[in-house]
């Protein structure tokens, strides 16, 4: 077997995510498959890359060699590809990073104004998106920092507070009894099974002390967000969510009392000037969202009377 740019890629996303599944899921494919990729690469190459634990994968001696080979080789290519398509449609393209929210489309539909259709990379992860921008595979990320578990925002990068403390909703069936009110207690949910996304940095960390600093301890499942949603319109599961995430027909969208969950959103870039760019449209984007969502609607004008 020759080693190919999509094997690098694989090392580097394992590397970066420290573990299998995370590193699958951001390229997209099964963890079995890379599991087997893995394995005929450290064939190739003649020896272990990763020290597999319960914990994840982190790099041996051999690998951090390879990785620190790999790495120049994976971002080149990305930036000549980039560079090549700019050219090919005569201007620069605008190259977004960025964790799910609600203000995403309208932000999108503000930069067309000014660049050229804008890429996206999606990704629940927001170290692995901060890096994408240290590396010059992206030029903006816009993501979220779960309260208690700070990213790890590499020294070359410029950010901006969008949000300081954004307050997490809890999403649940319509028909939920809790649902009556527009201010929940975690008590009232205590017997409810509860999904969380283990691969958004500190979420999972987060959840679980706000369960125990109040005092339940219910059944916890792993999921990401769009299983979460179809759980709970079924009345399966609840979910922590974004205040924007608008109620549905069979859900319901609900402060939680005392706000126990906030995250702060942040826009990073590697210069001030790219800040400069975006950063207005993204306000813009995100205060629209927020006044079409009447619970945090309510939550802001509570805060700052009038806003």
């Amino acid at each position: 077997m020759e080693l190919e740019v999509r094997h690098l890629r694989a090392l580097c996303a394992i590397a970066d995510t420290g573990s299998l599944h995370r590193a699958a899921r951001q390229l997209g494919v099964a963890q079995p498959s890379l599991s087997t990729q893995l394995r005929r690469i450290e064939q190739e190459l003649g020896g272990a890359l990763f020290v597999r634990a319960r914990t994840g994968c982190r790099p041996t001696p051999l690998g951090r060699l390879v990785l620190s080979r790999a790495r120049p080789l994976v971002t080149e290519l990305r930036s000549l590809v980039t560079e090549a398509r700019a050219a090919a449609v005569g201007g620069r393209q605008l190259r977004i990073g960025s964790t799910s929210s609600r203000a995403l489309a309208g932000w999108l539909r503000r930069l067309r104004r000014h660049w050229q259709e804008p890429t996206l990379h999606m990704d629940v992860s927001a170290n692995a998106l901060l890096r994408m921008v240290a590396d010059g595979q992206l030029d903006v990320a816009f993501v979220h920092e779960v309260e208690g578990c700070p990213l790890r925002v590499p020294e070359t990068l410029r950010t901006r507070v969008l949000i300081a403390r954004e307050p997490q909703f809890v999403s649940l069936p319509a028909d939920h009894p809790a649902a009556a009110r527009q201010v929940v207690h975690l008590s009232d949910l205590a017997h409810d099974r509860w999904m969380i996304d283990p691969a958004v940095d500190g979420e999972w960390d987060a959840v679980r002390r706000m369960l125990r600093e109040a005092g339940i301890d219910p059944p916890v499942l792993h999921g990401d967000y769009h299983t979460a949603a179809s759980l709970v319109a079924i009345g399966e599961v609840v979910t922590v969510c974004q205040p924007t995430s608008p109620s549905r027909p069979d859900t319901a969208v609900r402060r939680i009392v005392g706000d126990p969950l906030g995250v702060r959103l942040l826009l990073a870039a590697r210069t001030d000037t790219e800040l400069d760019g975006v950063y207005p449209h993204l306000a813009d984007a995100y205060q629209e969202v927020a006044r079409q969502a009447p619970a945090y609607r309510e939550w802001l004008e509570e805060l700052v009377p009038g806003a």
